[in-house]
């Protein structure tokens, strides 16, 4: 199984991140390949300074590329909540499943559209580099589920 966190962020290492970012990867290995994906663009850092509404479009079209394989999942705070289990259905039985978090902006229904799926972890604000953090150990607690590991219980 491959597992693809794409997010729209710039690219580099945060020094407070980085470890636990490579940590999940590498518990996850067992039962998944997961990568993280930054993407962040000119276009991106253009539309920045235009409006939220340019900026949305500029996400679709950097993301647009990744949505032709895998099963698609938009992380999005206005949509379903989900618990860890939900989360753990979301990933059985797939091959591959690319993951999406937004730029500072959000989504635009376009892009939610194209998705397969899309979920909220809740109604609480987090930084883009910190959701990566939670979302990577979801992945870990939805693969254990799945596979039953006893890191859930």
């Amino acid at each position: 199984m491959k597992i693809n966190v794409i997010i729209v962020d710039k690219k580099g290492k945060e020094p407070l991140y980085a470890p636990l970012i490579e940590h999940y990867k590498k518990i996850a290995k067992p039962f998944a390949k997961v990568e993280v994906i930054e993407v962040f663009d000119k276009e991106i850092a253009k539309a920045h300074d235009i409006s939220p509404d340019a900026a949305q479009k500029s996400y679709t079209k950097a993301l647009e590329k990744y949505l032709s394989s895998g099963y698609n999942v938009a992380l999005d705070p206005s949509s379903k909540e989900v618990d860890s289990h939900d989360f753990a259905e979301l990933l059985k039985d797939k091959t591959e499943v690319n993951l999406y978090i937004g730029g500072a902006y959000g989504f635009e229904e376009a892009f939610l559209t194209k998705c397969n799926k899309a979920i909220s972890f809740g109604k609480i604000t987090l930084s883009h580099k910190l959701v990566k953090i939670v979302l990577l150990e979801q992945i870990f607690r939805g693969l254990s589920i799945n596979n039953n590991h006893p890191y859930h219980k």
